[in-house]
């Protein structure tokens, strides 16, 4: 059908071509729906229109004509006529990226959807500048971290808005149960996020309390999990092994039953101990508001992730608890493009691996050598070819087995992000000859040796006097054993009085000085 080359290197590269081409080709077509939206409504607006087409407004044909050319349903084509009104009036300069090919789809319609709340119209273009600012980093972002990244700009410019409408999602909260046949049901309901995650939090945790032998699917195990909460007992063990501490029929009261489970919500301090409008990020579950934070931090266990890793530590396989906090809140997700599980389940990756028979040759359990990932991009890494490349800003450079670089960037540093330095001054160039230069050199080579020749000097002395007192308290130590020996009674001579003192240390301390030398009587003195 189409001829393809056949080196994977070249495939890999046709299928970014076409990925860009095609982003342009959806923004071009976007652009004519938005054009013929303005026709329409144009015409719709005349005073001389007939008054029998007044109940059939421009987005109405517009959309009519949409789904005819394009067999999509009327919901379909009212959707994407909808979003190319946005493009075309809310978000020209995410719609100008997408016809550059410098986003997809995919990112451009999650922003519209998070952003479609937004009626102000300067809020809404602040919005749309900062999102386009930033949008170029975002290649290999997950569904999930775009949503995050998106929702942060609107929490953070239009926190009334946002305020409000938690409010009354607050009010709408709801669980329900419906019939689906079967002898099933389907439970359905709005909570609260952090009571939607510890519930989660709480289900994991019972599904995995059954030993291995359980022939049940992990999904399988919460949905049964459920009953035994609603039940007051633990979760039984479906092995039919009657060994099995935890096997079916053995429905005792749930031990764990008050277990605590812990949520985790990562903000800044001008969030939590401010009034500071900048979001949260709860684990598990995605962004939320700076009031939503403040409510949670007031009756919660805070924990500052600014670790400082000794040089012990740094040696040490395992990543001591602070450390391992700062990485998960600084990467939020897995680090592996496209991914987006939770940094809490993934595992802690030593992207220089760990020298395990010589620590201190490298690969140091240190953030600047850690990173999330999942098991299945864990065991990718490892053993399917891929290499990584950890920045010391935490950004990780892919190489797929391919030869294709990918960038990867830590989500918490996105919603988190850090004041920045001034930027360098340039390099003053440098118009001094070899000769100069050499000449400069030996300058500065010189004047240092004269300021550091006294202090080696009064070291090296330190050095022998410190040396000397312990080999003289050696000795003494030794006469001292001697007489011991062989006498076993206090020396009476009048020349080694010291020989019946008690025995000295043989290790001086840090602060030790040899006292004073005695000043020496010159023959001009005089007697006095």
């Amino acid at each position: 059908m189409f001829e393809v080359p056949v080196d994977p290197a070249s495939l890999v590269e046709l299928i970014e071509v076409t990925h860009r081409q095609e982003s342009m080709l959806v923004a071009r077509r976007m652009a004519a729906v938005a054009a013929l939206l303005r026709h329409r409504t144009a015409a719709a607006e005349r005073p001389e229109r007939p008054r029998e087409y007044a109940e059939i407004d421009g987005f109405e044909q517009t959309a009519a004509e949409v789904a005819a050319a394009m067999n999509l349903s009327p919901v379909g084509a009212s959707y994407l006529v909808s979003h190319a009104e946005a493009l075309d009036i809310r978000l020209p300069k995410i719609a100008a990226l997408l016809a550059e090919g410098r986003t997809d789809w995919r990112t451009v319609r999650l922003i519209i959807g998070r952003t479609d709340l937004v009626t102000d119209e300067q809020l809404i273009a602040k919005i749309d500048q900062s999102l386009a600012e930033r949008i170029g980093n975002w290649h290999g972002w997950s569904r999930q971290r775009i949503i995050n990244a998106a929702d942060a700009a609107v929490r953070t410019t239009d926190p009334d808005a946002v305020r409000e409408r938690r409010l009354a999602a607050e009010r709408d909260r709801h669980v329900g149960i419906s019939a689906t046949g079967d002898g099933m049901a389907e439970i359905y309901g709005s909570v609260a996020a952090t009571a939607a995650t510890a519930f989660d939090r709480r289900l994991s945790q019972l599904a995995k309390q059954v030993c291995p032998a359980d022939p049940r699917t992990i999904d399988q195990r919460r949905a049964d999990a459920l009953a035994a909460l609603a039940e007051g007992h633990g979760l039984s063990c479906a092995c039919g092994q009657p060994e099995c501490p935890r096997r079916v029929g053995d429905a005792a009261p749930d031990r764990d039953a008050e277990a605590r489970v812990v949520i985790n919500v990562v903000a800044s301090d001008h969030t939590v101990y401010g009034d500071g409008a900048e979001p949260g990020y709860l684990e598990g579950y995605g962004v939320i508001d700076a009031e939503q934070v403040r409510r949670l931090a007031a009756a919660a266990a805070l924990l500052v992730a600014n670790p400082v890793t000794s040089p012990v530590e740094a040696l040490r396989y395992q990543p001591p608890a602070a450390l391992e906090r700062a990485v998960r809140c600084r990467d939020l997700t897995c680090r592996f493009p496209g991914c987006s599980r939770p940094a809490v389940v993934c595992d802690l990756d030593h992207t220089i691996p760990f020298n395990h028979q010589n620590p201190a040759a490298g690969g140091h359990t240190v953030a600047g050598n850690l990173k999330c990932l999942c098991r299945q991009h864990h065991r990718l890494k490892t053993f399917g070819g891929w290499r990584d490349t950890q920045l010391a800003d935490g950004t990780v450079v892919w190489l797929s087995p391919s030869g294709r670089t990918y960038r990867t960037f830590p989500a918490g540093a996105d919603l988190f992000p850090q004041p920045r330095g001034p930027a360098c001054a340039p390099p003053v160039p440098n118009r001094r000859s070899r000769s100069q230069q050499r000449n400069a050199r030996i300058t500065r080579a010189r004047n240092h040796n004269r300021v550091q020749r006294p202090i080696n000097e009064a070291r090296r002395a330190l050095e022998e006097a410190r040396q000397q007192e312990i080999t003289a308290r050696k000795f003494r130590n030794h006469m001292r054993d001697m007489l011991y020996l062989f006498k076993g009674t206090p020396s009476t001579s009048p020349f080694c009085t010291w020989v019946n003192d008690p025995k000295e240390p043989e290790e001086l301390p840090p602060d030790w000085t040899p006292d004073e030398p005695p000043l020496r009587s010159l023959p001009d003195d005089p007697p006095f």
